[in-house]
């Protein structure tokens, strides 16, 4: 079920994206009168789930959930329409019109997105407002594997700057220091300052941890009490349902094992993995022992609910007028740490190539019960993931068609038709390739968490 809600989640952010970006393409279209002939949201080979025409336009359905087109009279696109191109240019058609109004066409679906990211922000912040950690209220500091113990940070420990800028937000620390790259580390252990060094080999051994498993895998997360742990959900033939835990039972102790901190019990557990553990509970006021044989993981099978009552977060409200300004600036920042992070990626050193994933990945930030809020955001985000992508200089895409309309306009020359036609098996190619190689990274990602 939580698979399907993930699933659902996703093919409702990429049809909205979808067809609001091709919208772009659309209305510059029809703002200087140029004919489209399909506007479909995903692809059809061979067939359409639905479609209808109106005018001069056919609307549709496709059944292949990879993105949508827009086929635009007289335009080399991936439909490669080589008998209508050598007919004689028509009034209507793309190849009929000025560069200016060609160059607007392309680039429409890009400025839809970027838009439409700002709009979502900016409607987040005003109905929802924001929460977050301050990280220096992160009293009980924080969680550390063994990579980040190995550079000299320690569980506990609480992270106020990175290279003495302060952080503000605790769930900035991770991507900040993929980013940014500090060299050193500033946190409170035991109650007093000091700096932990961060060596060069860091952040490509985190990148490389990070590119074999799915979605988000930080090495700092936040460190909360045990206590209350209650159960949320018990999984169907978990060693916990065959045992007879049961949803609202609270853990008090494993083997008679108090537990401060919640890591403290996630590691007893994995050291008995595979083993009988005896599980204390509290049930409707009345305590009862139960016998588990935990899986290979050492787990049990379990959700239990995080009492964020532990943390101090702040809470921020926006009206309309302080709203907008506010998700501009949003939609910037996330703009510019994508491109960073795109930018590792062709960093040799880190090899970011590694990390990147296909639908599996995309898939998996969402989250595994439909909440609005995560939605929006995540949609506003993979709307700028989209702007970014499509505007890139490959041919077949918008930014390939947008390189070779500016290569007109500074030249005055126009590139032939069996030269774009080229270029355009040459930019599908490309695209295929990396979406095979996107996806390959995400089943050899699913194998090894096997």
């Amino acid at each position: 079920m939580e698979v399907l809600v993930k699933i659902g989640q996703f093919l409702l952010s990429l049809s909205i994206l979808v067809v609001l970006h091709e919208l772009g393409h659309f209305v510059f279209a029809k703002l200087f009168k140029t004919r489209v002939e399909k506007f479909y949201m995903f692809f059809n080979p061979g067939f359409s789930l639905f479609k209808y025409k109106r005018g001069e336009t056919e609307y549709g359905i496709g059944w292949i959930p990879l993105g949508g087109y827009v086929k635009i009279s007289g335009m080399i696109d991936e439909s490669m329409d080589k008998e209508q191109m050598a007919l004689p240019p028509k009034p209507y058609e793309f190849r009929s019109k000025p560069a200016w109004q060609r160059l607007l066409i392309m680039v429409g679906g890009v400025l839809v997105n970027f838009l439409l990211a700002f709009v979502i922000y900016t409607a987040v912040l005003f109905y929802w407002g924001e929460q977050y950690l301050p990280a220096e209220n992160a009293k009980y500091g924080v969680v550390c594997d063994s990579l980040s113990e190995s550079i000299g940070l320690k569980d506990g420990d609480i992270i106020v700057a990175l290279d003495n800028q302060k952080v503000e937000r605790f769930s900035q620390i991770m991507p900040e220091i993929i980013l940014n790259r500090p060299s050193t580390i500033q946190v409170i252990r035991d109650g007093a300052n000091m700096d932990v060094s961060v060596p060069s080999s860091y952040i490509p051994a985190l990148i490389e941890r990070s590119s074999k498993k799915f979605g988000v895998d930080p090495t700092i997360s936040l460190r909360y009490p045990f206590h209350p742990y209650k159960i949320a959900k018990v999984q169907k033939e978990s060693p916990a349902m065959k045992a007879g835990l049961q949803k609202k039972d609270e853990i008090l102790k494993i083997d008679g094992q108090d537990f401060v901190f919640f890591d403290e019990f996630q590691d007893y557990m994995k050291s008995k993995a595979g083993q009988e553990v005896n599980v204390l509970v509290a049930r409707d006021g009345k305590e009862e022992s139960l016998s588990i044989v935990l899986d290979e993981y050492g787990l049990l099978g379990i959700r239990g609910g995080t009492d964020v009552s532990h943390f101090d977060y702040e809470t921020v409200e926006y009206s309309f007028a302080q709203a907008v300004p506010a998700g501009i600036a949003k939609g910037f920042k996330k703009l510019n740490d994508y491109l960073k992070q795109f930018g590792l990626i062709f960093d040799k050193e880190i090899k970011g190539y590694k990390s990147i994933g296909g639908f599996g990945t995309i898939g998996s930030i969402f989250p595994s019960v439909w909440d609005w809020h995560a939605f929006w955001e995540l949609t506003a985000f993979l709307s700028i993931i989209l702007a970014i992508m499509n505007i890139l200089p490959i041919p077949a895409l918008d930014g390939g068609h947008v390189l070779f309309l500016m290569y007109e306009i500074v030249t005055g020359r126009k590139p032939g038709d069996k030269f774009m036609e080229y270029a355009q098996v040459t930019g599908m190619i490309l695209l295929f390739g990396l979406l095979i190689f996107a996806n390959a990274n995400d089943v050899v990602k699913w194998v090894s968490n096997w």
